[in-house]
């Protein structure tokens, strides 16, 4: 949330604007808030389905976002472009691993279902 100030940016030595750095640090406040509900999460990620989707369903649309301002204006500097393939192609690859985590827990309950005499 350090606006244009924040070391991704100094290599731009972008003037002042307060447009430009109150959006930085909205986006900063943005990813600051996913991640800390994705770590919420984590102790059972195989039961929010949902949520894990429609979080990384939001990080690939901002993945777009970034490939659509490649195309229109050219390639940003470096950790942006590596930024846009993790949006692009690790939100897809995450909501895959999720859902087998999930998949797995449900069969394994079962089973231990099944061994307690429970159908």
């Amino acid at each position: 949330m350090s606006g244009i100030d924040d070391p991704l940016y100094s290599s731009a030595a972008l003037p002042a604007n307060t447009l430009l750095d109150s959006n930085l640090r909205f986006f900063g406040g943005v990813w600051f808030a996913l991640g800390i509900v994705m770590y919420w999460i984590i102790p059972k990620i195989e039961q929010q389905t949902s949520l894990f989707r429609a979080l990384w369903g939001m990080i690939f649309a901002g993945g777009i976002g970034r490939i659509v301002s490649i195309l229109m204006l050219g390639l940003p500097p470096v950790p942006f472009v590596g930024f846009a393939w993790l949006e692009i192609l690790g939100a897809p690859l995450m909501i895959l691993w999720q859902g087998r985590v999930a998949k797995y827990q449900h069969s394994s309950d079962r089973e231990q279902q099944r061994g307690a005499g429970r159908p």
